[in-house]
């Protein structure tokens, strides 16, 4: 592995990326705005929730997609192949100054899936599996179906990750890096120290790193392939930074032979998922090869999102003090400060969310964490305006009695 010192581009605009253009997503089976009342219970919210993103993808990814459909034939594939490798291999060179080995690159349908693969190898039923909290919630759902006990560290604590980590019985560190949902981007030195920490106590460590390309500088993405040891796999995909997560399909790194022939063998033998999804493999290609420019203007852009929220709230709650994260769209919000997290508040404010707003935000309560709110700002100016403003006048409206005449947000 190279050494450290990761690509971080400046900020750029972008030849002609129009990400202020808002495009209509109902009626395309979509998660986070056709099917919002499966989570909120009312319909037709507007949503900051899941964490895929408003914008269209970029244009080198549709050109790429239109070409390969325009074939017309969509039989079985390969992901073990020159190109795919290739991208991924230079990928990781070019942004992160890290050498990959094609040999220890593999394909999954999911980052998900991936994890549940590499806890049946590296763990067993009522092992412990250590993890830092808040959690991305999908991690104690795929923890509790493999019999895993999850182990929370609070963020930061690291005398409490190195006792969970020496407990006999813990065997995998489950890392977000960046984490979900804090958007915390972790230091050289912290990640090095987990390392020691790990291979201390012979934890294996699974890096989900699927936020990685997101970080906002001056804050650096190092992968773990960087500082891993013994039995460390790191995965991820495009889907998060290029918003194709419909495509399906992701990959990881597996250093260690036999465990990357073990997952290998689950994936083509017991599952019979060896054969990828050629459009996902045609888009991180294309997203890989030539996607840089259109990424690093999203990345602009959404923090520009996220510096607004910034400065709304603390136009309106000049004591909260937030700050956007370090990496991603996902703007994690601390309301304890202003009543969160207490006796019936949390449930309050999603109500006046909910009701009066007419808007879907992620209660803190979904990883964990109540008094935090998560609002997913991967989208229009206009749309992460109407967000953070229907948030702090719910807000407001917990803080002090109604006045007369005060009804609901504005009609969307």
């Amino acid at each position: 592995m190279a050494a450290d010192g990761a690509h971080s581009p400046a900020h750029a605009s972008g030849p002609g990326y129009d990400f202020d253009r808002v495009i209509d997503r109902h009626g395309t089976w979509c998660t986070q705005w056709d099917h919002v009342e499966d989570r909120f219970g009312v319909p037709d919210l507007l949503p900051f929730t899941i964490s895929d993103m408003d914008f269209e993808t970029a244009p080198e990814v549709l050109t790429a997609l239109r070409a390969r459909l325009g074939h017309g034939v969509l039989g079985y594939s390969r992901w073990r192949q020159p190109d795919f490798l290739g991208a991924v291999t230079d990928w990781y060179a070019r942004r992160y100054d890290t050498a990959v080995d094609p040999e220890t690159v593999v394909y999954g349908p999911s980052v998900v899936y991936q994890i549940s693969q590499l806890l049946r190898l590296w763990s067993r039923p009522g092992d412990g599996v250590v993890v830092h909290t808040p959690v991305y919630d999908a991690f104690p759902k795929v923890l509790a179906a493999h019999g895993r006990e999850l182990r929370g560290a609070p963020v930061g604590d690291f005398a409490e990750l190195e006792r969970l980590l020496a407990l006999p019985d813990s065997t995998v560190l489950l890392l977000c890096s960046p984490h979900n949902p804090t958007g915390r981007v972790w230091t050289r030195d912290e990640l090095a120290h987990m390392a020691e920490l790990c291979a201390r106590h012979g934890v294996a460590v699974i890096s989900d790193e699927i936020h990685a390309d997101l970080a906002h500088p001056p804050h650096v993405h190092r992968p773990w392939a960087r500082h891993g040891t013994g039995r460390w796999a790191v995965l991820t995909s495009a889907s998060k930074s290029f918003n194709i997560p419909a495509l399906t399909g992701s990959y990881g790194i597996i250093a260690d032979e036999g465990s990357r022939e073990a997952y290998l063998r689950a994936l083509k033998e017991a599952d019979g998922l060896s054969s990828p999804a050629v459009l996902s493999l045609v888009a991180h290609i294309a997203a890989y090869r030539e996607g840089g420019p259109w990424l690093d203007a999203l990345r602009s852009y959404v923090h520009g999102n996220l510096r607004m929220v910034a400065d709304r709230l603390a136009a309106a709650f000049p004591g909260l003090g937030w700050e956007p994260p370090q990496a991603g769209y996902l703007a994690w919000i601390d309301l304890r400060p202003l009543g969160g997290g207490t006796d019936g508040y949390d449930e309050a404010l999603q109500r006046q969310l909910i009701d009066r707003e007419k808007v879907a935000i992620m209660p803190g309560t979904a990883y964990g964490a109540p008094g935090f709110v998560r609002l997913n700002v991967g989208c229009p100016r206009s749309k992460a305006e109407a967000g953070t403003d229907a948030l702090v006048r719910a807000v407001r409206r917990l803080a002090s009695p109604p006045a007369a005449g005060d009804g609901p947000g504005p009609e969307r």
